[in-house]
């Protein structure tokens, strides 16, 4: 497996196996990586709520959005507007681009950018776009700058992606094949999110693990 440099990445990017929309900029392009601009779609999560009970804790889950909707605010900024992230608060941030990774034999790995963690900012991401991958990208945001209220603006470039060679080509079935199950993520990327399989989350809740391993052998 390989990593792929700048030149290899602007290759790609013409051939039509590497996609981003809207288009990187020559201040993104690095020696071996692509920054990723923060976009303006920014997710609150709220913790609490009141109902017949009386005041109630939330309990957030961000492995389907779509599905816990109520217990996020949305916030939609304009062009020149910012976002003040408050001391200690947590948020989720959406990437600009929407990214295609169509050629069969790439991947990439998301890291954060050291000046984003140097800021205070702990974005809670290092992870892998898969084969196939389609759609814009989530990240876990949280200031940790003390009692500092870090002001972040759409735009900014906040981690970097890494693309790798594959030492074989996947077909789109073998792409899309997440364990047992297709893909958790739909053509909509980070706004069609789906939780684990059932089966799965209901062995693990009923602490069944060796019972899940033994029915799903690799």
């Amino acid at each position: 497996m390989s990593v792929l440099t700048r030149k290899q990445i602007q290759e790609s990017i013409t051939s039509g196996d590497l996609r981003f929309t809207p288009a990187v900029d020559k201040f993104q392009m690095q020696p071996h990586a692509v920054d990723l601009r923060l976009g303006y779609k920014f997710l609150i999560p709220r913790n609490w709520t009141v109902d017949e009970k009386g005041r109630r804790a939330i309990k957030v889950s961000i492995d389907d959005i779509d599905v816990h909707r109520e217990q996020f605010d949305e916030i939609h900024l304009q062009p020149g507007q910012y976002f003040d992230l408050l001391p200690n608060e947590f948020v989720i941030g959406t990437s600009l681009e929407r990214i295609e990774v169509n050629a069969m034999n790439l991947m990439a790995i998301l890291f954060p950018r050291t000046s984003t963690n140097r800021r205070g900012i702990n974005l809670s991401l290092s992870g892998i776009i898969d084969t196939g991958y389609k759609g814009n990208l989530i990240f876990p945001m949280k200031n940790e700058a003390g009692d500092q209220v870090l002001r972040i603006y759409p735009g900014e470039r906040v981690c970097q992606v890494i693309f790798q060679k594959l030492d074989d080509t996947l077909t789109p079935e073998e792409a899309n094949l997440h364990g047992v199950s297709a893909a958790k993520y739909s053509e909509s990327g980070s706004q069609g999110f789906k939780l684990d399989k059932d089966e799965e989350r209901e062995l693990l809740v009923n602490g069944k693990l060796d019972e899940l391993k033994e029915n799903y052998k690799a």
